[in-house]
């Protein structure tokens, strides 16, 4: 899996860079999961994977090539201020069932 950062926007008001990447699979892979995805973009942006939420992510029909957008905040503060409760939980790691106790 390879990742692209295409653009970078700066976002002053909101302490954020909204970043435009692309993720080029190999022929046989599937779309990578979101969790993936957001530690690519923050490992190629060298951050934390705190930080980034992934807003958005399309595989282009009959390729192995997935355009996305996601949100760079300067802190996590910031980011849980300003993100949406659904967004924060898409970018998280899903949660375990817990066991029925008896």
């Amino acid at each position: 899996m390879q990742v692209k950062i295409d653009s970078i926007k700066d976002n002053p008001l909101l302490k954020r860079k909204e970043v435009g990447f692309t993720i080029a699979s190999g022929p046989k892979e599937k779309t990578p999961p979101r969790i993936e995805a957001k530690k690519a973009v923050a490992m190629e942006m060298k951050l934390g994977d705190d930080v980034v939420f992934i807003k958005r992510m399309r595989t282009k029909t009959g390729t192995s090539i997935t355009v996305g957008v996601a949100n760079v905040y300067q802190s996590v503060n910031q980011a849980k201020l300003v993100e949406p409760e659904y967004i924060r939980k898409r970018n998280s790691p899903p949660e375990k069932p817990k066991e029925a106790t008896a």
